[in-house]
């Protein structure tokens, strides 16, 4: 017998890998196809960010101060205030302090007029949207 040229012959090692590098490649491809075609890569949505706000009532002036304390930039068209009794039309940051197009980020302040806006003794959120999807950053009530 030829045990010594049956232990060094690797005729059949290059196909057999090559048939399981096509299948792998297939199943890949087939995955990538079906996510797109299914629209499961659609589904996924933004998270709200995790944003800490500080609350300070200033009783002279009679407003609120929200400052933006750690977390990340925010977009101020995406954060609004609101709260049961919100009075200020639609809410958005950019009615108080920020413009269009702005970030809030750490250190950034708005400032609300509770005469107009809100009521003593109500609560006041902090409210982020982005296409469909909404959360409350932050509440703070309004002393009486």
């Amino acid at each position: 017998m030829r045990i010594k040229e049956l232990l060094t012959d690797d005729d059949a090692v290059s196909p057999v890998i090559g048939v399981i590098l096509m299948v792998a490649i297939t199943v890949i491809l087939a995955a990538v196809i079906a996510t797109f075609v299914l629209g499961l890569g659609e589904q996924v949505s933004d998270t709200a960010p995790n944003a800490n706000f500080q609350w300070e009532y200033n009783s002279g002036n009679d407003d609120v101060l929200a400052t933006h304390t750690s977390g990340p930039a925010i977009e101020a068209d995406s954060l609004k205030f609101g709260g049961p009794g919100y009075a200020g039309g639609d809410g958005s940051f950019t009615n108080y302090g920020f413009s269009s197009g702005d970030e809030v980020s750490a250190g950034d302040t708005a400032e609300i007029t509770t005469t107009s806006d809100f009521n003593n003794g109500e609560r006041i959120s902090i409210i982020w949207t982005s296409e469909g999807d909404s959360a409350t950053l932050s509440n703070y009530e309004i002393p009486s």
